[in-house]
C-alpha cells in the first residue's frame, strides 16, 4: 500500500459500530485487526461483514473472489496486545463510557507505538477528557464514523486543544484513502452532527407522543419534504435508543441545558428493553428487516 498514510489498522470491539469499520478498511487493502475479549462479540461482527458482503455478490456489485481478497486482509484477535503492537492507527469503538474509554486508551498507549494514532469512534464524549492524563495526548483524535460505516460518506474528525497537526492530517488522509468526505470540529458536547441529529430525533419522538402523527408518517416528511435519506424515528431504532438517549444526557449535563433531557418516552423504551432495531423492536417493530409501526405509541 505505498503511498497510503497507513498499512495497519486495529479496531478495538466488534459491536456494530466496530464491524463496520473494520470492513471499510479491509475493503481498502488494509491490514486489518478487529478485536474484543469476547468470543461470541467477534463472531457476531464477522457474520455482519459476511452479510453485507454476500448481499453484495448476490446484488451483483461485488464478487466473490473481491470478497475472500477482503475476508484475507481481516483478521480477528481476542488479545490486545496481538492487534495494536504494530498498528499505525488504533480505532476504539467500545460503548460510550468516559471511564470506560480512558481506561482502554491508558492501555492502548503503553502497548502501541510511539507513532501510532490513536482514535475515537465517539459520538459525543470529550475527545480531550477521553486524552487527559496520557503522556502523549497530540495523537489522540476522534474518528466519528455513521451507521452504517460502509454506506455513509462522512467521517467527523475531532480536535481538542492538545492535539498535533500531524494527527489531523493524517486522519483526513486516512479518510480519503477509505473513500470518505471528512469535516473536522472542535471539541464541543455532542460536536456537530450528534448534537443536531439527537435534538431533531428527540423532537420527533416528542410529535409521536403528542399523536402529531404515526412514527412512519413523521419519517416521511423528513425524508420527502427535506430529502433526509431516513427519517428522524428509524435513524434512532438504527442508532439504538440507548445511544441516543445517553448523549442527550449527556448533552444536558455537559451544557446545563434541560431542553436536551429525553423525551419520556424515549426513557420509557429504553427501561423496558426496547433498544429500537437491535433488540427487534423499539419505535418501530422490526421483523425480517422490515419495520413496523407500533400503534401503543402513537398518544
Amino acid at each position: 500500500m505505498a503511498g497510503d498514510p497507513i498499512e495497519t489498522v486495529a479496531v478495538i470491539g466488534a459491536g456494530v459500530m466496530g464491524a463496520g469499520i473494520a470492513q471499510v478498511f479491509a475493503e481498502r487493502g488494509v491490514d486489518t485487526r478487529l478485536f474484543d475479549p469476547y468470543p461470541d462479540s467477534l463472531d457476531r461482527g464477522l457474520k455482519q461483514i459476511n452479510r453485507f458482503w454476500d448481499k453484495g455478490i448476490e446484488r451483483g456489485k461485488t464478487t466473490v473472489k473481491e470478497k475472500e481478497e477482503w475476508l484475507s486482509n481481516l483478521n480477528l484477535e481476542k488479545e490486545l496486545w496481538k492487534a495494536t503492537h504494530t498498528a499505525d492507527l488504533v480505532i476504539e469503538a467500545v460503548p460510550e463510557s468516559l471511564e470506560l474509554k480512558r481506561a482502554v486508551f491508558a492501555e492502548l498507549e503503553s502497548l502501541a507505538g510511539s507513532d501510532t494514532i490513536l482514535a475515537s469512534n465517539t459520538s459525543s464524549l470529550s475527545i480531550g477528557a477521553i486524552a487527559d492524563g496520557l503522556l502523549e495526548p497530540g495523537r489522540v483524535i476522534g474518528m466519528h464514523f455513521f451507521n452504517p460505516v460502509p454506506l455513509m460518506p462522512l467521517l467527523e474528525l475531532i480536535r481538542h486543544d492538545e492535539i498535533d497537526k500531524d494527527t489531523i492530517d493524517t486522519a483526513r488522509q486516512i479518510g480519503a484513502m477509505i473513500g470518505k468526505t471528512t469535516i473536522t470540529v472542535n471539541d464541543v458536547p455532542g460536536f456537530a452532527t450528534s448534537r443536531l441529529g439527537v435534538v431533531l430525533g428527540n423532537e420527533a419522538i416528542r410529535m409521536l407522543a403528542e399523536g402529531v402523527a404515526s412514527a412512519s408518517d413523521i419519517d416521511t416528511a423528513m425524508r420527502l419534504g427535506y430529502k433526509h435519506p431516513m427519517g428522524p424515528l428509524e435513524l434512532s431504532d438504527l442508532v439504538g435508543l440507548d445511544v441516543r438517549r445517553d448523549i442527550l444526557n449527556g448533552l444536558s449535563a455537559s451544557l446545563g441545558d434541560a431542553r436536551y433531557l429525553p423525551h419520556p418516552l424515549l426513557d420509557r423504551l429504553v427501561k423496558e428493553g426496547s433498544l429500537g432495531k437491535k433488540s427487534g423492536a423499539g419505535i418501530y417493530l422490526w421483523r425480517d428487516g422490515k419495520k413496523i409501526d407500533r400503534g401503543d405509541l402513537l398518544g
